[in-house]
């Protein structure tokens, strides 16, 4: 059967003893033809909204059908539609598709420089043809050598990177590959900090780098509350408790086990190894984030963290992968905007969505009543701030304070901003000047702060807790 690749889908698993227990998850850029029964729909629609399960199965049936004469044969785990097609042809697509030798002379000569802080994520995606996040992370993971220390088989490596890629939404603005990428550097960095490097075992290395390359697996591009409000599956599946977490975690787990990437090792192991990444995408949970910076600040406080301890590593792992998942606002201003503005459209197109099926417009997704700057500066001041004056307690590095100037001077601009603003509608000019970092408002900057960052990680528009319930930097919990 030939298909017209049209619209994004979901993967489909089965449980074999009971056919009616279907898991759908968010991942894939599966495209079906309306021959087999599918709508195509607009590029801007959210597909979770519209998935008729009954048509579903039926499809599934005739795909399995029109291969097999015989009786229908049990499935254990059907692959997504694109999978299927091509997972024979994924070898095949080594070495990375890049647009030509110039660009891929200049992505290497990027990758030489892959712990700058000022590494320009946007750039290196154009330049290896959006294939960011697989070329980083298959040039970090050989740079440590974990390739060839966990003896890792090179296919199944690169069907793992590969169906990562795939299974970020490239259409949500903020929660896609291109992000990922940004977390995985940064994470790369915080693991070069003499404070934590000297301790980190190679297993910590490979768990900590993969954690970043999939903590937002299969983001749907809304929030937590959506999930539980629109009574989502996946918000049942969780119970409502961590749902956007745990279906990134076993969105990670099921592409390690489809792809075999450590069969090799001991069951035990492997087992380890998917637990502990489960650990760290986990501590991503915004609505957990009083209860790790309490508890970091004590470890501070107490100056009884003892890293030759691997809970304690853990520990610091994951408050690493927390701060490199908002590290945005800590990031150069020309870099620190683009993902500000980003997180915001994909909160106000959930806000958008919301309006259209009539639910309650949840905080921070009004684009009638909030702007860029206001949702950013609060950010800043609630939820970055806090977090990043303790990893500079734990981590007092020429990184931690460039991170800090960052985001005293981003937070200044937005400042600024809002201010011309403020300023421009009042004469009854609309289109205001443009902040720089070193405009006026960042001479008045008494305390770090920066521009904004990723939609799950704010806390108002979690629905979970009011940031300023987040304890400040240096006050007590």
């Amino acid at each position: 059967m030939v298909l017209l690749f049209l619209q994004r889908r979901g993967a489909i698993s089965y449980d074999s003893s009971d056919q009616t227990a279907l898991y759908i998850r968010m991942l894939g850029d599966v495209r079906v033809r309306r021959q087999v029964g599918f709508e195509p729909e607009p590029r801007s629609s959210q597909p979770y909204l519209c998935i008729d399960f009954r048509t579903l199965h039926t499809c599934l049936g005739t795909l399995s059908g029109s291969a097999h004469s015989a009786p229908e044969r049990r499935v254990h785990r059907l692959l997504s539609f694109q999978r299927y097609l091509h997972s024979s042809r994924l070898p095949q697509q080594i070495p990375l598709h890049l647009l030509d030798e110039d660009y891929t002379g200049q992505a290497k000569c990027m990758l030489d420089k892959v712990g700058s802080w000022n590494f320009d994520i946007f750039l290196f995606d154009k330049l290896t043809n959006g294939n960011s996040l697989i070329t980083l992370t298959f040039h970090l993971l050989n740079q440590y050598g974990l390739v060839e220390l966990f003896q890792l088989d090179m296919v199944k490596l690169w069907r793992f990177l590969v169906m990562v890629q795939e299974d970020y939404h490239g259409h949500n603005p903020y929660h896609n590959g291109v992000h990922a990428a940004d977390v995985t550097q940064a994470m790369y960095c915080y693991m070069r900090e003499p404070a934590l490097s000297k301790y980190l075992t190679s297993c910590d290395l490979l768990i900590g780098l993969l954690a970043a390359v999939t903590h937002d697996l299969g983001h749907p591009g809304v929030n937590q509350p959506f999930l539980i409000k629109t009574d989502h599956y996946l918000a049942t599946l969780y119970k409502n408790t961590s749902v956007l977490e745990n279906h990134h975690w076993k969105s990670a787990v099921g592409l390690l086990r489809e792809t075999e990437l450590f069969s090799h090792l001991p069951p035990e192991d492997s087992l380890n190894m998917e637990r502990q990444l489960g650990s760290l995408i986990l501590a991503t949970d915004i609505s957990r984030q009083n209860e790790y910076l309490s508890r970091f600040r004590t470890h501070l406080d107490q100056e009884d963290l003892c890293l030759s301890h691997a809970h304690h590593r853990h520990f610091i792992l994951q408050m690493a992968l927390k701060c490199a998942d908002i590290c945005n606002p800590c990031r150069p201003w020309e870099l620190s905007k683009q993902w500000s503005e980003k997180v915001t459209e994909e909160f106000f197109h959930q806000g958008d969505i919301e309006k259209k099926h009539n639910l309650e417009v949840s905080p921070l997704c009004d684009r009638d009543t909030n702007t860029v700057g206001n949702i950013q500066i609060d950010f800043m001041s609630y939820v970055v701030e806090p977090l990043f004056s303790e990893w500079a307690r734990f981590s007092d590095t020429r990184l931690s304070q460039t991170m800090l100037g960052h985001l005293g001077l981003n937070k200044a601009s937005w400042g600024s901003l809002k201010q011309q603003q403020q300023q421009q509608q009042a004469s009854g000019k609309e289109e205001p000047a443009e902040p720089g970092p070193s405009g006026a408002g960042a001479r008045q900057a008494g305390t770090p702060g920066r521009a904004p960052s990723d939609p799950h990680v704010v806390a108002t528009a979690t629905g979970e807790s009011s940031p300023k319930d987040v304890p400040q930097g240096n006050g007590e919990s």
